[in-house]
Parts: C-alpha cells; structure tokens; sequence
C-alpha cells in the first residue's frame, strides 16, 4: 500500500473511531443521567403518595386511595409484610405489569425493571400506616417516554456521525496529499536528475515556514551540497589529468634516457635525477592542493575563535625565516585581537608569505590593523608585481601570470586559488594591490570578534 493510502486510511478511521467513541460515551453519560434522574424522581414521588395516603387513610379505603394516587403509566400498591394487601392498582397502559410478583421490602428500595421488553421504575416506601402496621407503599412507573428521547438522541447522533464521516474522509484524502506533495515532488525531481544527468531544486513557498517547507529547503540544500561535490569531483579529475600529465611527462621521459644511455653517459645520471625529484616534489605538493580543493568547506573542521593574531604573525613569520632564511618584519597597529581559524589562518599566512619569497628577493613585510570591529593582516613585498589587468584573474584555479617563471619556480597556480577557498571558509575577505615593478600588497580582513563575524 502507497504512503498516501496509508496515511488516508490511518487518519480516516482515527478520525471515525474518536467520532463514534465520542458520540457513544455521550450517549452512555446522558441517557444514565436521564434515567437516573427519572428514578429519582420517581423515589420522590413515591415518597410524596406514601405520606399522602397514610394521613388520609383513616377517611378512605384502601383501593380508592390507590386510584387517586396511580400513575398515569404505571402502577400502584399497598404489601403488607406477609405479601398481602389490595389489589394494585394499574393504569389502562400498564396492565401487563400487574402479573409481577409482589415482594416485600423492609427499607426503601428503588431499581429499573424490565418487563416485556419495556423499561420502568421501582420504588419501594415501608410506611406506619394508621393501625400501626408496617406497609409497602410500591410504585411502578413506565420510563418508555425517557426511552423515547433516548432513542432519538441515538438516531441523531448516528446521523451526526455519518454526516461527519464524509468530509472527514475527504479532508483525511486532502491532509494525506498535502504531505505527500513535497515526498512526491523530491521522488519527480531525483528521477529527473537520475534521468537527465542535471541537478534540480524544488521550487518553494517564499514566505512559508511550516515542517513541509523546511524538508524542502534541506533537500535543496543536499542537492546543493551534491552538485557542489559533483562540480568539485569532476574538476578534481579534470585539474588532476591536466596538470599531472605534464611531470609525469618529464618524469618519464628522463627515466626513460636513463634506461636508454645511462649506462653509457654517467652524466646524465645528476640531471636526471635532480628532474625527476624535482617533478616528483611539485606533483606531490600540486595533488596534496588538489586534494584540499576538492574537499568541501564544511569537512574542514574549523574552530573559530578570538586569537591573538600578533603572536600567531610572529610565530609564522619566524617558522618561514627558519625554512628559507628570508626575514619577515612584523608590524602592529592597534589591537592585535581577531576572530578566525588558526590553522586555516596560519596556512593562508604561508601561502602569501611563499609567494612573497618567489617573486621578491628583498625584505617582506606582515603589517596587523585594527579599524572599528575589523582587523587586517598586510603581507607586502617589493618584488617584480602584476599588471592590473591580470589582477581579477588572479584567484582563478591554474591560473598563471608567467608560465615559464611559475614552472621555474614549481608553483601550479593552486596556492592563490587555495588561498580565496581558506578565506571564503573562515570568514574573511581577500584583496590584492599591485605595481609592476614595485611589489605587491595582499590584505586578509576578518572580525575582531565572533558578533563581527557574524557567525
């Protein structure tokens, strides 16, 4: 059975067992209280005849007391205690329970009876009477009328349900739908990815907020998360298959003079080596990049959180010294708090850092501004700079502003694109100015705090 079904069917008899739960249990109450009303008052009519006919009984017999006092539709009677007495007296439409056993009752005594299939009620009075004997004083009194009512309460109630039933069996088909629509959409649109090959979104209320839209707008958001891996997965191989073709070129090509004339030329044997181990460090740094790129933002692991930047500057900038022997002054300007990650903000250091070093052979500079609730990281060097119309292009993935001095050097064109991928993760900005032949200035802008960043 389909979801829609089972949820039609669920709710459709859900709804009909509550409605005819309720409508039995009103029923059960009323016609209880009814009939435990009208046996109240039957005890106290009874009560009522019984003192009537004992302050008349010395001036009138017994059998006109009992006319006088009978109810319209029932019967009345005077038992002694050895169960004799006068005759009852019944009304025209109660004969039938005159044939009832007469019983005698030492304490008053009040029950519904059933007699021929009809409904009465019993109430049984002792009495002194005027010769100081102990007397009965029983009434039988016809409920048929309660019954009645009852019996209409019953079919107006039925009538209720039925009337009921249908639009809530059509509601019950309407809720059902309402929930299936988005299930249903989803189920369309993965067919028409799986069908097509294309990504696809479900289209959404605006401005609704209910648990239906939000399963909508995080199904988008899974498709969104898949299409950017997708994308990410198929430049992966296409950046991979395009830029490792060339080292393993080379990587090949010298393995393969080595096994043709290494034997013969000894010489070959130092450049070959220094070339293949060259290539092998450049493949390995470009697919550790490659790697990093194709990873998603959110599988990063980032800890965001208010650090000291002076101290993490100074610590980057003296691990560089170590590695390359190249200084790095430090300069601080007002608080050198800020809100980021620290090794996501030390890589990016390095990245620019290590650009710096390649295309400038005099002293870099790390400047640290605080403006309001924005704080900014300079990276300076005064080295050869770039056009400024290579300068948008510049964070594109493979991009290159000098091929032939990038392969010199073993850069791929990933570090500037690796770079804006940090940023855009952590939360910071990137800018980049530039002039050939004086340098160039890269600024990280991040918040001073976590309000700032608007995490």
């Amino acid at each position: 059975m389909k979801l829609r079904s089972t949820i039609h069917l669920y709710s459709s008899v859900l709804f009909a067992v509550l409605l005819i739960l309720m409508n039995l249990f009103i029923y059960a109450v009323f016609s209880r209280m009814s009939l435990d009303s009208q046996l109240g008052q039957a005890s106290a009519e009874t009560a009522r005849i019984a003192a009537a006919m004992r302050k008349a009984g010395d001036g009138v017999t017994a059998p006109e007391l009992l006319r006088a006092y009978v109810p319209v539709e029932g019967m009345l009677r005077l038992l002694t205690v050895d169960g004799g007495g006068p005759a009852p007296v019944t009304s025209a439409s109660g004969q039938e329970i005159s044939r009832l056993k007469p019983v005698y009752h030492p304490g008053k005594q009040a029950e519904r009876v059933r007699v021929d299939g009809r409904l009465y009620a019993f109430v049984s009075v002792p009495v002194i009477w005027t010769d100081g004997n102990v007397l009965n004083v029983q009434m039988t009194k016809s409920l048929e009328g309660t019954m009645d009512t009852l019996r209409v309460l019953r079919l107006v109630l039925a009538g209720a349900t039925l009337a009921v039933l249908l639009p809530l069996l059509l509601s019950g088909r309407l809720l059902s739908g309402l929930i299936m629509r988005p299930i249903v959409q989803m189920t369309a649109t993965m067919r028409e990815i799986q069908r097509s090959g294309k990504f696809r979104r479900l289209p959404l209320k605006a401005h609704s907020k209910d648990e239906l839209v939000e399963m909508g707008h995080t199904f988008n958001d899974m498709i969104g998360l898949l299409e950017s891996n997708y994308v990410k997965q198929e430049k992966f191989v296409s950046d991979a298959s395009h830029e490792l073709r060339t080292p393993l070129t080379v990587i090949e090509s010298y393995a393969s003079l080595l096994k043709r004339r290494g034997r013969d030329h000894p010489e070959l044997f130092d450049e070959s080596v220094e070339a293949i181990h060259s290539e092998a460090v450049r493949m390995k740094e470009m697919t550790e990049q490659l790697l990093l790129l194709a990873k998603h933002p959110e599988q990063w692991d980032l800890e965001l959180k208010v650090m000291d930047l002076e101290e993490l500057v100074r610590s980057s900038a003296k691990a560089f010294h170590n590695a390359y022997g190249r200084e790095v002054t430090v300069q601080v300007k007002g608080s050198p708090e800020g809100y980021s990650d620290e090794a996501k903000l030390r890589q990016l250091l390095f990245i620019f850092l290590d650009n710096a070093r390649k295309y400038s052979d005099e002293q870099i500079t790390v400047r640290i501004e605080a403006a309001g609730q924005e704080r900014m990281i300079v990276i300076t060097d005064r080295g050869i700079g770039i056009p400024p119309e290579e300068l948008p292009k510049i964070f594109d993935r493979f991009y290159r502003v000098d091929e032939a001095r990038t392969r010199e050097n073993g850069g791929a064109g990933l570090g500037l694109s690796l770079a804006a991928e940090i940023a855009g993760a952590i939360g910071a900005e990137l800018s980049m100015d530039s002039t050939v032949g004086l340098g160039t200035s890269v600024t990280i802008r991040m918040a001073a705090d976590r309000r700032g960043g608007g995490q």
